[in-house]
């Protein structure tokens, strides 16, 4: 009984593990530049000196789905939609390179630029702080543009450029930062092909319909498992009241 229980068991940690990823999904539907994540089983086996008679189920979050979200224009001058698969430069908790598809920038207090969940955005020389200006523009390359407090608007200034990058040809993976790195901790090299497209967001691609099907599906498989563990008990009781002597 022990070997039954303990599959339930493992495959409800799994269910666990899809309920969290579906959760987090449909919690960021409405997320600037979301990508839902992946979550998939495997087998686990417990090795030992034995005969590998038991596996359990491993379930964790292993990718996310790149797919691109809907365009919407908004008409600020620091909003970007990233094109294609370009992915923009961020630094990330642990003062390394990160990347994200979120392009809502928005300058902080001290001219700092950050996206919209406080992450500070690179250049091609770090960190970008921009000066008080009258006016600010984002190129199709990346490329910032600025008219000076009391400058002609005519002769804009180009102060930065934000630094674009390409996952082809290495391998990233998403944190529980909801950023995505490098697997191997290094940085990607900046991509000259890749561009964005300026006053523009791109949503999140969390189809709600689906996530709340797939929401659903977790739970019956939970139930499935708890109705086995009380068949195993049933079985358990069952064998040890054969075993009683009788009065």
């Amino acid at each position: 009984m022990d070997r039954l229980i303990n599959t339930s068991l493992t495959a409800m940690r799994g269910a666990m593990a899809r309920q969290t990823a579906i959760a987090n999904n449909l919690a960021n539907a409405s997320t600037t530049g979301f990508r839902a994540e992946i979550a998939n089983a495997s087998t686990t086996w417990l090795n030992g000196q034995s005969l590998n008679s038991r596996a359990m189920q491993s379930e964790q979050v292993i990718a996310a789905n790149m797919k691109s979200g809907s365009v919407t224009q908004t008409g600020n001058p620091l909003d970007v939609a990233l094109n294609g698969d370009a992915l923009l430069t961020v630094q990330a908790p642990d003062g390394g390179e990160a990347y994200t598809r979120r392009g809502d920038l928005t300058l902080n207090e001290s001219g700092l630029l950050t996206t919209g969940d406080g992450n500070p955005v690179l250049g091609e020389g770090g960190p970008i702080t921009l000066p008080p200006a009258d006016s600010i523009s984002i190129g199709k390359d990346g490329s910032i543009w600025i008219v000076p407090q009391g400058g002609d608007l005519a002769q804009p200034q180009q102060i930065e450029k934000l630094k674009l990058v390409s996952a082809k040809g290495s391998e990233i993976s998403k944190g529980i930062d909801g950023l995505f790195h490098e697997v191997n901790g290094g940085a990607l090299p900046e991509d000259p092909d890749a561009s964005v497209t300026s006053q523009a967001l791109e949503g999140s691609n969390v189809n709600p319909t689906d996530a709340l099907v797939q929401m659903i599906d977790a739970s019956r498989a939970w139930e499935t498992q708890i109705k086995m563990i009380t068949t195993a008990k049933e079985l358990d009781d069952s064998g040890a009241s054969l075993m009683r002597l009788p009065n």
